[in-house]
């Protein structure tokens, strides 16, 4: 049986986004989304965002009198995430947090020389498994493709984080923050990564990737909201599991990536959908390694509640 996480409440939840694999500088804003300006200062600038395959999400939430800020993921390359909080003329100063969706380069490509611009020695909440080495995935001919691997402990210990390896949920931000931890498996539809494997003592296994984890916040007398990385434990397991950790029921918003892109995942989208309507969510933001199909999937199933999200892009949940 598992005992509830009591998650302190919040009044507002601002997610930037950072890294994602889609930027659109003309799309408006709206009492939900605030958009990057496509002018400044009277002419558009020469530079513009960047997007490339991968995540990073820098989250604000609002208690009381008090303001937390974490970051979650650090995208694919060493440019796109301090490309772009520069062109955004934005720091992570006020960062108190880092938290690592889980090991993928997509996830961990940035980390290093984000890290270098933190004023302070912060928290790094990551799974074990994050720092498996030889991680593969195997193509349907045989050949297996090694994972490059962007995060070694050593290196971690040398740019000063308080590294916090755990499997087991655990509180951040004054217990407002809940990192969910090894997600449970539930549904018979989520059926992990296909190809992923790993090689341990020499013998070569399927990777359930267990490091994959998500972040769960109460907004005030509105619920839970879920913030994914990739869900390669499944986006419906996530919620599942985030009721069954914090016994509430109400899911108010799920944002990130959801892993339904390609042909395998696209049987996903249908159950996937059925399951997300049946919890009522008022904001539903995909992203990442969702993929198209699914994205418009989502805004046909969700036409009030669908966000569609792009780097630069600031959700407002409140």
């Amino acid at each position: 049986m598992t005992m509830h996480r009591s998650i302190r409440s919040v009044d507002r939840i601002e997610v930037l986004t950072l890294a994602d694999n889609y930027v659109d500088l003309l799309l408006q804003s709206d009492e939900r989304v605030q958009r990057p300006p496509l002018a400044q200062n009277g002419s558009i600038p020469s530079d513009t965002l960047l997007a490339e395959h991968g995540l990073s999400l820098l989250i604000t939430l609002e208690a009381n009198d008090s303001t937390y800020t974490l970051l979650m993921d650090a995208g694919y390359t060493r440019i796109s995430v301090l490309h772009n909080l520069s062109i955004l003329g934005l720091t992570l100063e006020a960062v108190e947090a880092v938290v690592l969706s889980h090991g993928h380069m997509d996830h961990t490509g940035g980390l290093y020389p984000l890290l270098d611009t933190l004023p302070k020695r912060v928290p790094l909440v990551v799974h074990p498994d994050a720092f498996l080495e030889r991680r593969y995935l195997q193509l349907p001919d045989g050949r297996r493709l090694l994972f490059p691997q962007r995060i070694d402990r050593a290196e971690l210990a040398k740019h000063g984080v308080d590294l916090r390896e755990t499997k087991e949920p655990s509180f951040l931000c004054d217990d407002h923050v809940l990192v969910t931890g090894e997600v449970e498996r539930v549904t018979s539809f989520e059926n992990g990564l296909p190809g992923a494997v790993v090689e341990r003592n020499g013998a070569v296994e399927p990777d359930p990737i267990r490091d994959d984890q998500a972040l769960l916040m109460h907004l005030r007398d509105r619920g839970l909201v879920v913030i994914s990385g990739c869900s390669h434990a499944g986006i419906v397991n996530t919620i599942l599991y985030a009721r069954t950790l914090t016994g509430t029921e109400r899911i108010h918003a799920v944002l990130g990536g959801f892993h339904l892109t390609g042909p395998y995942f696209e049987p996903v989208i249908p159950p996937t959908i059925e399951a997300l309507q049946s919890m009522d969510c008022t904001l539903i933001a995909p992203m990442h390694c969702t993929g198209w199909k699914a994205i418009g999937a989502f805004e046909k199933a969700f036409p009030e509640a669908f966000v569609l999200n792009s780097v630069g892009s600031r959700i407002s949940i409140a």
